[in-house]
């Protein structure tokens, strides 16, 4: 499983990659965002979570520079650059603004029997951000 944001033909970039990107433009590449680390924007802990996700839960809005000098730089050495956001749940609750971290593969985001779906009917892995 990979985490691929998807670079547009007019330069955009989007994660989750869709279709089309703004204004109509067509997909040309994707990029493993496991390749990158990223900085925390913001992030908050859920008390109040659904069925079979953990309690707390604290989620974060990542932001990834995925600019071509920055694929073996950390997040922090580069100004300029294309970047790309996503939020996602966070190994720890000690997490702040501005902390780097780098996306962990985790084999179940969720308990599968407790939502109302059959398990077998849906994807349960996924990535956390940890903080480096």
């Amino acid at each position: 499983m990979t985490m691929e944001a998807t670079r547009y033909d007019d330069g955009s970039i989007s994660y989750p990659g869709h279709p089309r990107g703004p204004d109509g433009a067509e997909p040309v590449e994707t990029i493993d965002l496991s390749e990158y680390t990223a900085e925390v924007i913001t992030w908050t802990t859920s008390m109040a979570t659904p069925p079979g996700v953990r309690q707390p839960n604290t989620l974060a809005i990542v932001e990834f520079d995925v600019s071509e000098q920055n694929a073996s730089e950390s997040r922090t050495e580069s100004d300029d650059g294309e970047t790309v956001r996503a939020i996602g749940q966070v190994t720890t609750d000690d997490v702040e603004t501005g902390d780097e971290v780098e996306l962990v593969y985790v084999d179940e985001l969720r308990e599968p029997g407790a939502g109302i779906r059959e398990p077998e009917s849906q994807e349960w892995d996924g990535y956390r951000f940890e903080p480096i």
